[in-house]
């Protein structure tokens, strides 16, 4: 998890901050962030903090991706739902590729949400529709993951390279929309 969002705060400034900023915005301890920073400059992602190969870092964190637990339900007007909700929440992977970019056909809404909500959530879901597979999936992980989300049209969508490496973990039409923005993403950096 701490090396997640290590990574997390890495690919979101990949121009490179000062150890101490990493620490700060990874909520470390900071002997362990300076440790992983010289094993992630070690395997050559890095030149101190500036992301110098953006492609490998995230298929690093691909390999090591503790994946959220899941939770599905099925609801009519999932948009209006979001946009009412005064919970926190963080789109990803077809909704959140479809605001950022459009290539993606919306077919589910992946939400991220914070752990301590997942009760509340799970009552309003229910009572809006129904438990179990459905258009919208709830997930629920580390806090971390909100980190540098958005708004986009009126809906939070996570960080790029959060999208992108919740894109490369679902697969299929999605790694297509993933390998586009980080070509975007690369471009601007490396």
């Amino acid at each position: 998890m701490i090396r997640e969002r290590i990574i997390r705060v890495l690919l979101n400034h990949p121009e490179g901050l000062s150890k101490y900023r990493v620490w700060k915005k990874s909520n470390a301890s900071f002997s362990w962030v300076h440790k992983y920073l010289e094993n992630l400059e070690g395997m050559g992602f890095l030149l101190n903090t500036k992301v110098v190969d953006y492609r490998g870092l995230i298929g690093h964190w691909k390999a090591i991706r503790i994946h959220p637990a899941r939770h599905d339900f099925l609801i009519q007007n999932p948009d209006e739902f979001l946009k009412e909700t005064d919970l926190d929440y963080a789109l990803t992977t077809y909704l959140g590729e479809n605001l950022v970019q459009g290539y993606l056909f919306p077919s589910r809404y992946d939400v991220y949400i914070k752990r301590y909500d997942y009760e509340y959530w799970k009552e309003k879901l229910s009572f809006e529709g129904l438990v179990g597979r459905g258009n919208f999936r709830v997930l629920v992980d580390d806090d971390h993951v909100f980190y540098d989300a958005n708004l986009v049209n009126g809906l939070r969508v996570v960080s790029i390279p959060q999208l992108i490496l919740d894109l490369l973990v679902e697969g299929g039409v999605c790694s297509e929309a993933a390998e586009m923005l980080m070509v975007k993403e690369e471009s601007k950096y490396v």
